[in-house]
């Protein structure tokens, strides 16, 4: 775990001198606070998956780039995934975890993460950079997912699409973690594919049963 902070921490303050931010401005562009970012910068603070999608949205960065050293190369045939470690216990302080499974592909454009959600947990997300898109499978447990202000709740097999560039959540109401697989898409104009156009427009919400 300290190793997953110190990484981010690294991270956190390569994309600054890349963009040449100060934490003000950086605070400005990611909503998290500039005590906050300090504290993580520092390695002082363990982020939350909500934050950590604060500061990747500001950067217009995949979320599995503040995990991952490099992305996946979209030429090397087949690939293996080797999950990161999660944290132990309930997960953040949300009680989500979010790790990348694949890292995210510049030639395709996604990435997926593998997520978990403590019993009785709620995780709230700010909107993710303009054009992002969530596929989300439960493979165990139960999830619910509000998108639009509307509850979706979903069983182990079952799935839901819809677009995560608006404030959305997720709620296990079960008494048993809950894991989910998280594909998460950044189409032409979310500014973080490369060579990629504007102009490509959000889904909305479209669920899908795997029974």
């Amino acid at each position: 775990m300290q190793e997953i902070s110190q990484h981010i921490a690294e991270r956190l303050r390569t994309l600054r001198r890349a963009e040449a931010w100060s934490l003000e401005r950086t605070a400005r562009e990611t909503g998290v606070s500039k005590a906050m970012l300090g504290q993580i910068e520092r390695g002082e603070s363990s982020p939350t998956v909500a934050t950590l999608w604060k500061i990747a949205s500001g950067f217009r960065v995949p979320f599995s780039s503040l995990f991952e050293s490099e992305a996946l190369a979209p030429d090397d045939g087949a690939a293996g995934a080797a999950r990161q470690v999660a944290p132990t216990g309930g997960g953040d302080a949300a009680g989500m975890t979010a790790v990348p499974l694949f890292p995210f592909d510049s030639g395709l454009g996604f990435e997926l993460l593998v997520g978990t959600l403590a019993a009785g947990a709620v995780s709230e997300s700010a909107p993710h950079a303009p054009g992002v898109v969530e596929h989300l499978v439960v493979i165990e447990g139960e999830l619910e997912v509000r998108v639009d202000g509307v509850w979706h709740r979903l069983a182990t097999g079952e799935g839901l699409r819809f677009a995560a560039d608006r404030p959305h959540a997720y709620r296990n109401p079960g008494l048993e973690p809950a894991r989910f697989h998280d594909v998460i898409h950044y189409p032409r104009g979310s500014g973080v594919a490369p060579g990629f156009d504007a102009g490509e427009s959000s889904p909305e919400s479209d669920s899908a049963s795997g029974r």
